[in-house]
């Protein structure tokens, strides 16, 4: 494919214009032109990337890439009126919508329930990119991709977008000035405008492996670092123990494991995910770790239980699902009758001595939610100590 771009404005002959023309010998400065050629043609590809500075013509050559077709701007087009779960795809179905959201890394469930214009620039970018992947067209182009958000939100957002794109059919181009992203993207194609240089996948880096390390924390640090992330307003659990998922010095998720051991297992809650580190399978892997860890007997007390985890996370309920270390166990439409579950409480401090307990109760919701129980990759077998 062979783009010619010609670009010509008014040839201003004012004082200062004469002069700059005298000084630098800027003659031709109303003329610009960039002849590029792109060896795309007749090759299977889903996602190409046109990298280089500004200025450098990437906004032209994109416009020509696919003839008749407009750059898609994930920042027009969004009532700020309604919620953006409700902005997109709103005759599709309810979990692809929600599924696109977490699959671009926007699972900060709250964030669902907001305007976009009320949105940080990062959740901006990919509820875009969550809108594109749903409408999915058969071509598109992207321009400044990941331009106006952090560094380490645009590298995992990257990787997380093209996980997500390459699911489905389709062809994208996005185009960007920031050459980070390149190995978190791994595009199936390449054009360097500043080095006019063409290249293909298999001339690229391997995408950065991410090391997590893990840490049992105390229970502040949850209050700390990672409420504001979570969604629901519960106690916090008796005996359960922190743990702390970190890359890089930086921590990225936490969990929190409590005894059941009225049902031989452990019960596993508060699965937070920060959200620039959201969509790249991060807290999957965590959750399944900590549960390993306790099936290994490493929990408290030292049981080889298996550990139950209950959510109501359309797309962590989906993984899950998929997973052969996890069985489901169960869905409930609604919790539990909270007056109820109060009392229960209460009568069972009151033979423990304790008459002066608070009845705090659980349940009285009306989440979907869906329980699971992590049983290992051999399955988990009742040999107790």
């Amino acid at each position: 494919m062979r783009i010619e771009v010609n670009h010509h404005c008014s040839d201003f002959n004012s004082y200062r214009a004469a002069r700059v023309k005298s000084l630098f010998n800027a003659e031709k400065g109303c003329d610009w032109g960039k002849i590029v050629e792109l060896p795309i043609e007749g090759k299977e590809w889903q996602i190409g990337l046109i990298v280089g500075p500004s200025g450098s013509g990437k906004t032209s050559i994109g416009n020509r890439i696919f003839e008749g077709e407009p750059i898609y701007d994930l920042y027009s087009g969004w009532d700020n009126t309604k919620p953006i779960v409700d902005c997109i795809a709103p005759d599709g179905d309810f979990n692809v919508v929600t599924g696109m959201l977490s699959a671009v890394g926007l699972g900060d469930v709250p964030a669902w329930l907001r305007p976009f214009n009320v949105l940080s620039n990062g959740e901006k970018f990919r509820a875009g990119l969550a809108r594109l992947a749903c409408e999915r067209p058969e071509h598109a182009v992207v321009d400044e991709f990941t331009s106006v958000i952090d560094r380490q939100i645009a590298k995992v957002g990257a990787a997380a977008f093209a996980k997500t794109w390459r699911r489905g059919k389709g062809q994208i181009v996005l185009l960007s000035c920031h050459y980070d992203i390149i190995e978190w993207l791994q595009p199936d194609w390449v054009y360097d405008t500043a080095e006019a240089r063409f290249y293909e996948r298999d001339c690229l880096r391997q995408r950065p492996k991410l090391e997590l390390q893990i840490y049992k924390v105390r229970g502040t640090v949850f209050p700390r670092l990672f409420k504001q992330h979570y969604y629901l307003d519960l106690a916090m659990p008796v005996a359960a123990e922190c743990f702390v998922g970190f890359i890089n010095g930086e921590p990225v998720c936490h969990l929190c494991v409590a005894p059941l051991f009225t049902a031989k297992a452990y019960r596993a809650t508060r699965l937070v995910v920060m959200p620039e580190w959201q969509g790249i399978g991060v807290g999957t892997r965590f959750l399944s770790a900590v549960c390993e860890y306790h099936l290994q007997g490493k929990g408290r007390c030292g049981y080889k239980f298996p550990v139950f985890f209950h959510t109501s996370h359309p797309q962590l309920c989906g993984a899950l699902r998929h997973s052969k270390k996890w069985i489901q166990t169960g869905a409930r439409l609604y919790g539990d009758n909270k007056g109820r579950s109060a009392e229960s409480m209460k009568r069972s401090a009151e033979r423990k001595g304790n008459k002066d307990a608070a009845a705090i109760g659980y349940g009285g919701h009306f989440r979907a939610v869906q329980a699971f129980k992590y049983i290992g990759e051999n399955g988990y077998q009742d040999i107790g100590k």
